[in-house]
């Protein structure tokens, strides 16, 4: 592969990472300085999410209508360096609220567009990929872990300044990523809808929006909820950086995993650590080893659901449709799933409280499991 940009593309993945890895655990913290309750901590984390419903689409029709999708990446990665220095000029929910959807509208368009010219690039190397986005990992931990410490030793308005800098990198490395066409694929013998309609399909965006539903209160109250009972910042960091490494550990085994066991198997039993996870994070808290633990049923809870829903998605969706698909379960499980876990563990962690809101999280993990076990008996995969 002697065209192969591989340190410019991994240089994008870094820094893209990196970015979520610094936004992610601590902006509910900066959001918390700023006097916000939790249901509009939750309402404003669940924005990333909400972006994710429609901005693909909009951001890949304009990629795929104009043929330079590099173009699209730099014009949504500088749009979105401009649009976070909005959080410099003010500090009240209505603006946050605005800008945190702008940021979204724009963040929400680089990532499927990048991973399409990745893979443009590698051709027949498709295998190659992991060396690729394992970078984003690397950035992801080294940003987590170093901002926990950070964190301990000034002020939280810092965060902006460090964030502000990744978003400078990703636009910094997309301008250097080349163009490269994008391969077309023959249609499927279905329609998108009937697929869609098919019940073993439906069952499956169904618990996969029920998966990413359990992980709201996770994604935006962990760091807060650990700090409220006395973990220091750097430790809390490195609990998130866990969840990672372990997640980037199950990705090599993965391959052995899938030769041995039905997909339909090793989803039921992603569901059902993470019914087990969450039920553990919300009644033992006080335990450090135990939290430890939970963060190791990451490896889980993202690592294997995700590559197994990744095939499954492969198997469900042929051919052209597989663009569609994939944008079809982006949109259903880290959209509408996401967010409506955001907001509703915002309500529920006021209400009823950060033990109740893991339960609700377990049981609706469990509720996924039924649904893979109840309606994919026809999945022979």
């Amino acid at each position: 592969m002697p065209s192969l940009p591989y340190w410019r593309l991994s240089g994008f993945y870094f820094f893209y990472f990196a970015f979520i890895g610094a936004f992610s655990p601590y902006w509910s913290l900066y959001l918390q300085s700023l006097s916000f309750n939790a249901l509009q901590i939750g309402v404003l984390m669940s924005l990333l999410l909400v972006a994710r419903i429609f901005s693909p689409a909009v951001w890949g029709w304009l990629a795929d209508h104009t043929g330079k999708r590099v173009r699209v990446v730099q014009v949504a990665a500088v749009s979105g360096l401009l649009s976070f220095c909005g959080f410099f000029a003010g500090e009240s929910f209505a603006w946050i609220f605005f800008v945190m959807l702008l940021m979204s509208f724009f963040w929400s368009a680089s990532l499927p567009l990048m991973e399409a010219i990745t893979l443009s690039h590698l051709e027949n190397y498709t295998d190659k990929y992991g060396r690729i986005r394992s970078w984003g990992s690397v950035g992801f931990v080294l940003a987590v872990v170093g901002i926990g410490y950070l964190l301990e030793r000034v002020e939280i308005i810092w965060l902006l300044w460090v964030v502000l800098g990744l978003k400078l990198g990703i636009v910094i490395f997309s301008y250097h990523i080349p163009e490269k066409e994008i391969m077309r694929h023959t249609t499927g013998l279905h329609s998108v809808r009937q697929i869609c309609l098919r019940p073993e399909v439906m069952a499956f965006l169904l618990s996969s929006l029920l998966m990413l539903f359990a992980h709201g209160a996770y994604y935006t109250f962990f760091s807060i909820y650990l700090v409220e009972h006395g973990y220091e910042k750097g430790f809390v960091g490195w609990l998130w950086a866990t969840g990672v490494i372990c997640e980037i550990g199950i990705f090599f085994i993965m391959p052995w995993l899938m030769r041995h066991f039905r997909l339909k198997h090793i989803l039921i039993f992603s569901f059902a650590c993470a019914a087990l996870r969450f039920v553990l994070i919300g009644q033992c808290v006080e335990w450090p080893v135990v939290i430890i633990f939970a963060q190791i049923l990451h490896a889980a809870t993202y690592g294997t659901h995700h590559v197994a829903a990744m095939m499954v998605i492969h198997q469900f969706f042929q051919g052209r449709h597989q663009a569609k698909g994939q944008a079809i379960y982006t949109s259903t499980a880290y959209g509408i799933g996401g967010a409506l876990g955001a907001v509703f563990s915002g309500y529920t962690w006021d209400w009823l409280g950060a033990d109740i809101t893991f339960f609700i999280n377990a049981a609706a993990a469990l509720a996924g499991l039924v649904l893979i076990a109840w309606k994919m008996k026809s999945f022979n995969h």
